[in-house]
């Protein structure tokens, strides 16, 4: 007759190991890991687990204590600071991990048992309690109030109101968007150019108004004429004046406004 062994229900791998070590009295920080082998493997080999993937979990660590009591056959490795390394090191550390986390479940459970034993009795005023308001009396609330305390809380208010402004973006203005036509300048710099053979760049800023962008525009409009062959460009020396030659008759320039539709405008 065969005898019927019923073996104990583990969470996993780290329970039953855990079970060993308390069974045997085993000092976590010392563990005999070939005892602890052999006996974790007696369970296994026991085990009738119709769960694939938690039978798989056991054999997981049944290769893990295998490694481990390989490595504890081998001269010990040393690390980075020159001090030997324990093989059990990572298996000493989640064991004490899981044992922490097994007890605190423990403590939540007794904390819920405790809980359902306690009962709250629902608010049950009466609408004419609820519904009360302490009297307030404006004369006496407002008896020790004066001009000059009145104005000091005005004015901490006013304070705290100017602390909230940043002193250097509150004073920035309204950044408005400048839009230039490209069309308009081309023409711009037709008329200027008419019954002129030379004249010079700051000349015809002089003609217009003195923002970046229209000078940007002004700039990029006369370099286009140079690329059409209508105007010739010299500077002699950095920063001086830019010097422009006209080469053909302006009133021949029937292609502008063609060309500044194409482009469009700069903003």
């Amino acid at each position: 007759m065969a005898l019927s062994v019923k073996l104990e229900h583990f969470e996993g791998p780290l329970d039953l190991l855990l079970h060993l070590i308390e069974k045997n009295k085993i000092d976590i920080y010392d563990i005999p890991i070939a005892v602890l082998t052999d006996q974790y493997m007696e369970y296994i080999h026991a085990m009738e687990e119709e769960n694939l993937s938690a039978m798989s979990e056991f054999m997981v660590m049944a290769a893990t204590l295998l490694d481990i009591k390989c490595r504890m056959l081998l001269p010990k490795e040393i690390n980075e600071e020159g001090e030997e390394e324990d093989p059990r090191a990572e298996l000493v550390q989640k064991l004490l991990e899981y044992k922490m986390y097994k007890f605190m479940s423990y403590e939540l459970k007794d904390k819920l048992e405790d809980a359902a034993g306690i009962f709250y009795k629902k608010q049950s005023l009466p609408d004419e309690v609820l519904k009360y308001k302490v009297p307030v009396d404006t004369e006496d609330l407002m008896k020790d109030v004066t001009l000059d305390k009145l104005n000091a809380i005005f004015q901490s208010i006013l304070k705290r109101q100017e602390d909230k402004l940043d002193p250097v973006r509150s004073r920035f203005g309204t950044i408005e968007k400048e839009e230039v036509s490209v069309s308009e300048k081309m023409l711009f710099v037709q008329d200027f150019a008419r019954g002129k053979r030379k004249f010079g760049f700051r000349d015809l800023m002089k003609s217009t108004s003195g923002s970046r962008v229209q000078l940007i525009v002004s700039f990029l409009c006369v370099l286009e004429l140079m690329k059409m062959g209508h105007l010739k460009v010299v500077q002699e020396e950095l920063f001086d004046d830019i010097d422009i030659e006209v080469l053909t008759d302006p009133e021949g320039w029937k292609n502008l406004t063609e060309y500044a539709e194409d482009e469009g405008s700069f903003d």
